[in-house]
Formats: C-alpha cells, structure tokens, sequence
C-alpha cells in the first residue's frame, strides 16, 4: 500500500471541506416558520364581569347640592321628553328654585332592554346627537324606563320577560357595583291603550291590536313588579294612566298614533318626577 504523504492528506482534507462550501452556497437552507414569525397566542375573549346580585337595594341619600345630574334611559317613550326637558324644569324649579339641573336624556327610540348595556359601557349617538358612556359619567340620579313598548317579541312572552327579568338583574348590579352614590329611579310609563295602540301608523285588526297592548302592559308591569321585589324606588305613571276599570285614559296618548305621550302626558311624567323627588325629599331644597 503506498503511503500517503502528510501534504496528500491535507489536500485531500481540503477538497472535501471545499466540497461542503460549495455544496452549502447552492442549496438555500429555509428556517423552519416558526423560527421567522414568532407564534402569537390568541387573545381569549374578555370575561363578562359579575357583578354583586342586588337582592334588596338600599337607596343612597343624596348630599344637599347647589347642582345635580340626572340621566333619563328609556326608548322613545322618554325621548319625547325632549333634549332640554322643557317641563321639567319648570316642575323642577317650582321646587328647587335655586338649584341647577343638569338633564341628559339617553332616550333612544325602538330600543329594548337588551341596549341598555351599550349605552351604559360605550359612547353612543342617536339622531344625530353624541353621548358619552354612562358609566363614564358622574349622576346623582339614573331613571331607568320600562322599555314596554319595544317588547322582545322574538321569544314567546314568558322567555321574553325572562330576559328582560335578567337583563333588569344585571343592570342594577352593574349600576350599584360602580356608582354606589348614585341613586336608581324605575318609571313605569304611559299605559297602552288595548283599543287604540298604534291608530294611524298600524293597521291591526282589533284583536291583534289588544294583543300588542297586552304584550306591552306586561313588560311594564314586568318592570313595576321588579322595583317593588327589589326595593327600587318607581315613579308609577302606568297606573296614574289607567281608570278605574283598568282602561287607559287616553288623553295622556298622542292621537295621532296612540303610542306616545301626548304633551298633557308629557306633562304628567314631568310633574310625576319632580313631584317624587320633593315629596320623597330624595333631593333637599
């Protein structure tokens, strides 16, 4: 066997490194992706909070101010209240004449219960009008109306009051957990008319017409029945609105759809609260 010189071996060593080289140059290596784009972990979704369950709500005492907030939340049924609440401030100031009145109404029309949470948490605008989050806000009074005449009406009315039953839950909770110091007020609006409801703008046969007031009336009740279960403090125009037989006085309904207030309904709601609020020394002069 001939000996390999010492210079052999190192040529040869050479050749097969320069092997490799060439070799490595020609073929692209490609990192694994994961190696280039660092893997993301996917955001879960927020947890909705939960909030204390308010079996019995004790009603917070207003300190005596020289000002005060009040927050109107309903659908249309609170929004003809109008955005500067004309006559309410004229029953308020019969009362408080030296006081003043911030009033901001978050009365959207067509909405239900179920949208209260979005005006509560996000800023919202309607007709045109922009208002912040609720609960981004300082009040010393939040209303809540009834929401009767937008019923859900999708699920049958047991599931339906359910739900609204649910929602009420946890609207209070939510308001009572992060505004300790700002008092909850119900109002039970304007009673359907069970022989009128929607004259003008609907056409119903008598019977379906007595069937969507009925519907109505027991979201209302729904609503009155809640305050009272839970010590919620209600402004009950729905029954001031009823005679003695149980039919709505209709003079306090526009005629021209029998649905919402007239102005004397809108005057009655408006006297209604200032009257609560004076009577029941909820705010002192």
């Amino acid at each position: 066997m001939k000996k390999v010189s010492q210079a052999e071996l190192f040529l040869t060593l050479f050749l097969i490194l320069l092997a490799i080289f060439v070799a490595s140059r020609q073929k692209k290596i490609v990192a694994p992706l994961s190696m280039i784009i660092p893997t993301q972990t996917p955001t879960p979704a927020p947890t909705p909070k939960i909030f204390p369950p308010v079996d019995h709500y004790v009603p917070p005492a207003i300190p005596n101010k020289p000002a005060y907030t009040l927050i109107f939340v309903g659908d249309s049924m609170t929004e003809v209240l109008g955005p500067n609440f004309d006559a309410l401030r004229l029953d308020l100031k019969k009362y408080y004449p030296n006081k003043i009145f911030g009033l901001f109404n978050y009365g959207y029309g067509s909405t239900n219960i179920l949208s209260v949470e979005d005006r509560l948490n996000n800023d919202t605008t309607y007709q045109g009008r922009d208002s912040p989050a609720i609960l981004n806000r300082d009040f010393d009074i939040i209303f809540i109306e009834s929401f009767g005449n937008n019923p859900l009406s999708q699920f049958s009315l047991d599931q339906g009051l359910m739900k609204q039953t649910a929602s009420l839950d946890h609207l209070v909770a939510e308001l009572n957990d992060t505004h300790p110091n700002s008092l909850i007020v119900f109002v039970a609006t304007v009673a359907p008319t069970q022989a009128l409801y929607g004259k003008g703008v609907v056409d119903l046969t008598t019977q379906v017409r007595t069937q969507w007031a009925n519907e109505r009336r027991a979201y209302i009740e729904n609503h009155i029945n809640y305050a009272k279960k839970h010590n919620i403090p209600l402004i009950n125009v729905y029954e001031k609105t009823l005679d003695k037989n149980g039919l709505t006085i209709t003079k306090y309904l526009d005629p021209s759809n029998y649905i919402h207030p007239s102005a004397e309904g809108v005057r009655l709601i408006s006297q209604m609260i200032a009257d609560y609020l004076y009577k029941n020394r909820i705010l002192l002069n």
